[in-house]
């Protein structure tokens, strides 16, 4: 493969296959990495459009001796959805649904289509796919079949391997093979059936008495499938290969009667060993769940939802309805009593329900970072033990680490005896990465000796595949390579895993990064300084590549709008890691592809509060912008939309104000400006305020309503789009505060949050204009109230980030409230007028991911104002849907959840946007006027007098 020119191999593949063919730098960065600690780089990636696109992609990989790796979501956390020759990419085109017979109770998919799409094409059928890993509104059916998933749900479904029925495969060599079970169980190539009855025939006792029993022993080939007495299972053989024996172009698999109700027991313990002892005496109740894990895993407002104890198992139960669901739970917890738990509860709020689990399922991003800010990588993520000697186990596990010097946050599927961990390894340095090693083999060794597997879900890939010996013995690891040999004679599938695998020690993922931090505009408190640091939180798990948004979720806009990777907050991350290492993408800051992706990025900073681990792309790419662009020109919309503060003091102090808004409504003038601008020439330009707050608060405001000084209950932060483009929220906010008996004090000269200029990378003016404000706004106790909600972000998230070496940032970020906040801190018994209609419209990006909208949420319900806004981006995000080029991505992220929520809205409803850019795009996408909800508590104030 040394010897492949790539040029010419992506000319023979595009010539051979109807999908995308992909050798680009940015696309081979994009797959260099799966969730795990490897990274291998791939020659390109080829999207196939069908199995005939896959057998003529195979065909030309294979005349040149190039190998292939089959991918779907890239979230195999053992490096296996890696590899060094043509990657396949499932998930473009393979992704549907072929049939679903409910009657049979079986589904026939491609092997891109995601897990929920599945279970969601089931569930008015009243079944479900019974596998669920963590990652299910990502992962696809193709990877769950290569790795063999499980998921929450197999202690009463089981694991893939048993929910496939058939399996239509391709060998490297272009045979097609019908895997299924008993006599005519296959159908393919006579040597690769033959060789098999023969490996088998042979070899019976190895294979009848070589694999431990357990529920989760997913390592190695599962050759026993093939036994007489198991039925040879082709299919269940094949499940769980690694993608090393064939392509999957096509699975008819097996559904489940999902029960119409269920309720969540979670049960409290001491600690995690307690927990673990006691899961297994559960499985006789016939749960759904036992999963398990520890209190350092929950943190916040979390914690307080769950019962008294250090740990917990989350039983799930079911039921014809509801009433049944919630009494089989309560019979659990009766029946838990006595094996120790400190105290349970039972949730029968499908909402609640949600809220629980999703803590558990982004443990796998949460476990990263250790409470102290630690990094925590995979690599013994899921070993498994048989389920009554997992107590004993995990005690020697927490052993172990102490003996080593390491530490990691266990949980998992107890039930089932499978244990999640990410563990504090040291990669970066040669002595780390020695430890590695070492701890790899003793705790392989740990395993065996409790009978368990070396993967109890997520495969053995790069990770452990050096292992297997340890727990099969030469002799029946012998015999995985003469299968592999059958199927793959030629080694072109999947290299390195499974069959003469890697080291485990090699192909890590952090080689090539920058030894030492270099220099940044941030602080990265959270990161050590260090900007690879903050590159290195994603690890993988692609919840960012979720395609439907879920409650109170924002992240990731721009992907659902395009469903390309390099749009994800994953695929932006990849590409700043690569560019990092500087081996596939070595333009630097300046590097091309790293700016083409971040340029769909809305700074929406909904990866910061969505993702388990708190990226921050709004951050990396102000940054990136930053270290590109410095004394250098930059686009024109940096400049006009960037410092839009400076230009909206300037139209303001000259009072020039109405000839602006004249002017723009003159089409000649407002193109041009446009034009000059780099502003969209879609977009119309909003109007500017005749008077702005602080000419409106110095007339009038104080006199009416303000106090001065520090005599004042409250500061209003008069923000640039308050003060110059929505005055009227101001004023109206400043109303409802004294109604509610707080007086207002409003800093005597304009303040700015620098949000524009860290949204354009323009960080040493942000650091100027953010020392400007921090000099004009009163010191002291009292709150400082800011109407818009990504200034507030950016005063409590940015301000401390630019100038940490200024107390007074810390204080003022401390000190920031929005609207609801302040009225529920300092005037808590003060009722609003009763409005008692429902509403529609948005919560703000940045207050969903930074500020949070629970107060607001409370302040509605106090007023009267039902139902709930929507979450996710209005697509206007600021400059973004402004500048040339994003308008189309702008009003596809609008209609993803605003606009079509506010058009199925009730006539009378109540339209509340506190994002000046969220008013803005629904009047110019649909004509709705939508208010401040200062701004409709100040009318029924007034009505009320």
């Amino acid at each position: 493969m040394d010897t492949v020119n790539g040029s010419e191999l992506a000319a023979a593949l595009r010539g051979a296959v109807r999908g995308e063919v992909a050798f680009d730098a940015a696309s081979r960065a994009l797959t260099t990495m799966d969730a795990s600690n490897y990274r291998r780089v791939p020659i390109g990636v080829v999207a196939p459009r069908d199995a005939d696109d896959v057998a003529a992609a195979l065909a030309v990989c294979r005349e040149r001796g190039v190998p292939v790796v089959a991918r779907g979501g890239g979230t195999s956390i053992a490096g296996q959805a890696t590899g060094t020759g043509v990657v396949f990419d499932f998930t473009r085109h393979m992704n549907g649904i072929l049939a679903l017979d409910p009657e049979a109770g079986t589904a026939t998919v491609q092997p891109g289509v995601v897990c929920d799409a599945l279970r969601e094409a089931a569930a008015p059928h009243g079944l479900t796919f019974g596998p669920d890993p963590s990652t299910h509104s990502r992962c696809t059916i193709g990877g769950m079949i290569g790795n063999n998933a499980c998921g929450s749900h197999s202690v009463a479904w089981g694991t893939t391997a048993d929910n496939v029925h058939a399996l239509d495969v391709l060998t490297y060599r272009g045979e097609r093979a019908r895997l299924g079970r008993g006599a005519g169980g296959f159908s393919g190539p006579g040597r690769l059936g033959a060789g098999a009855d023969e490996l088998v025939g042979s070899h019976l006792a190895a294979l009848r008495t070589g694999f431990p029993e357990l529920p989760r022993r997913i390592s190695g080939y599962a050759l026993d499938e093939l036994l007489p007495e198991r039925g040879r299972d082709w299919a269940r053989a094949f499940t769980g290969s690694e993608g090393t024996l064939g392509l999957l172009t096509e699975a008819t698999v097996r559904l489940v009667r999902a029960p119409a109700a269920r309720a969540l027991a979670v049960l409290g313990y001491p600690d995690e060993s307690a927990a673990a002892e006691a899961a297994a005496g559960l499985l006789p109740l016939g749960p759904l769940t036992v999963e398990g894990m520890a209190a350092d895993l929950v943190g916040g407002s979390a914690l307080a939802t769950l019962p008294r104890g250090r740990a917990w198992l989350f039983v799930e139960t079911g039921g014809a309805d509801t009433a049944e669901a919630e009494a089989n739970a309560a019979a659990l917890c009766r029946a838990a009593v006595g094996g120790g738990t400190t105290a349970h509860l039972v949730v029968a709020d499908p909402l609640d329900q949600r809220a629980l689990w999703r803590v558990r399922e982004d443990a796998s991003g949460t476990a990263t970072r250790l409470p102290d800010g630690g990094e925590a990588w995979p690599g013994w993520e899921d070993c498994a033990v048989p389920p009554a000697r997992l107590g004993a186990y995990l005690r020697e596990f927490r052993g172990l680490l102490r003996d080593h010097g390491l530490r990691g946050m266990p949980y998992g599927h107890f039930g089932d005896g499978c244990i999640h961990i990410r563990v504090d390894f040291d990669l970066l340095t040669p002595q780390g990465v020695a430890r590695f090693r070492e701890f790899s083999g003793e705790l392989a060794d740990l395993v065996v000796a409790h009978g368990g597997s070396l993967s109890g879900e997520h495969g053995d890939g790069l990770a452990r595949s050096e292992l297997l010996p340890r727990m099969y013995g030469d002799r029946l690891v012998g015999l995985f390579g003469r299968f592999k040999e059958l199927w793959d004679p030629d080694g072109g599938l999947n290299p390195g895993v499974l069959v003469r695998p890697a080291p485990l020690d090699a192909q890590l993922r952090f080689a090539g990064l920058p030894e030492r931090p270099g220099p940044v505009a941030f602080a990265y408190a959270d990161d050590g300084g260090d900007f690879s640091a903050a590159v290195r939180r994603c690890v993988g798990v692609a919840k960012c590549r979720e395609t439907t948004a879920g409650p109170g979720q924002v992240m990731c806009p721009s992907y659902r709008a395009t469903g390309e990777e390099k749009h994800s907050t994953r695929g932006r991350a990849r590409l700043l890691h690569e560019m990092l290492t500087g081996e596939v993408v070595t333009g630097g800051w300046r590097a091309p592809e790293v700016h083409e992706a971040l340029d769909l990025c809305l700074s929406c900073k909904g990866c910061r509060g969505d993702c388990p681990v708190h990226v921050d792309m709004a951050t990396y790419k102000s940054e990136v912008l930053y270290q590109a662009y410095r004394r250098r020109p930059r686009p024109a919309s940096h400049y006009s939309m960037g410092r839009l503060p400076r230009w909206l003091a300037m139209t303001a102090a000259l009072r020039l104000a109405a000839p602006a808004n004249a002017a723009a409504r003159v089409r000649p003038l407002a193109a041009l400006a446009k034009r000059m601008g780099g502003i969209a020439p879609e977009r119309p330009i909003p109007p500017l305020a005749r008077r702005s707050f602080l000419r409106w608060w110095r007339a009038e405001g104080a006199r009416r309503f303000g106090r001065g000084g520090a005599g004042a209950d409250v500061v209003l932060f008069p923000d640039t789009f308050t003060n110059h483009l929505a005055p009227e929220a101001g004023s109206a906010a400043v109303e409802v505060l004294a109604a509610a008996g707080l007086r207002a004090t409003v800093p005597e000269r304009a303040v700015c949050c620098g949000l524009t200029y860290v949204s354009t990378g323009q960080l040493d003016q942000a650091r100027s204009v953010l020392r400007r404000t921090l000099d004009r706004v009163p010191e002291g106790d009292a709150p400082v109230t800011v109407l818009e909600p990504p200034c507030a972000a950016a005063l409590r998230t940015d301000l401390p980030e630019l100038l940490p070496g200024d107390p007074r940032a810390a204080r003022l970020a401390a000190r920031v409230r929005t609207f609801a906040e302040t009225l529920e801190q300092c005037a808590p018994d003060w009722a609003p007028p009763p409005i008692d209609r429902t509403v529609a419209g948005q919560t703000h990006c940045h207050q969903s991911a930074v500020l949070g909208a629970a107060a607001d949420r409370r302040l509605r319900e106090r007023a009267g104002l039902t139902g709930e806004l929507t979450a996710g981006c209005c697509g206007l995000a600021g400059n973004f849907g402004f500048e040339r080029g994003h308008w189309d991505i702008s009003v596809a992220c609008a209609e993803d959840q605003l606009l079509p929520a506010v058009r199925g809205a009730a006539p009378d409803a109540v339209l509340l946007a506190d994002g000046y850019s969220c008013r803005t795009q629904l009047e110019q996408l649909g004509g709705h006027r939508a208010r401040h909800l200062a701004e409709v508590l100040a009318e029924a104030v007034r009505e009320g007098r």
